[in-house]
């Protein structure tokens, strides 16, 4: 993958039973102080699914180009980088890298 443009890297996980919450609460801290202040990242946001009864959650970070995601996580770019604590409360995930070079626009937010 080529990018110039900003990039998205979005992981996504389904938690184990009664661990979303958790896991949300790691991503606040632990997840938000891998990236942050790091130097092309253009900020992060994490959530979880709408349906109460899914476990499914996401945390997204914004980077400049694929150029400071791969400084930033190094060779295992295109690995979930899990920390400490995180594989027991995680079933299943995935990451995926998203060129917004094709069209980047914020509105209100």
């Amino acid at each position: 993958m080529k990018s110039n443009g900003p990039v998205l890297r979005v992981f996504e996980a389904r938690t184990k039973p009664n661990c979303r919450e958790k896991l949300l609460q790691n991503f606040a801290t632990t997840s938000a102080h891998v990236v942050r202040g790091e130097p092309g990242n253009r900020g992060y946001f994490f959530g979880r699914c709408v349906h109460e009864d899914q476990n499914t959650v996401i945390f997204v970070s914004v980077w400049k180009d694929l150029a400071a995601v791969q400084d930033r996580f190094g060779d295992d770019w295109q690995v979930s980088y899990l920390p400490e604590g995180y594989d027991e409360l995680i079933d299943d995930c995935s990451l995926r890298h998203i060129d917004l070079s094709q069209g980047w626009h914020v509105a209100g937010l």
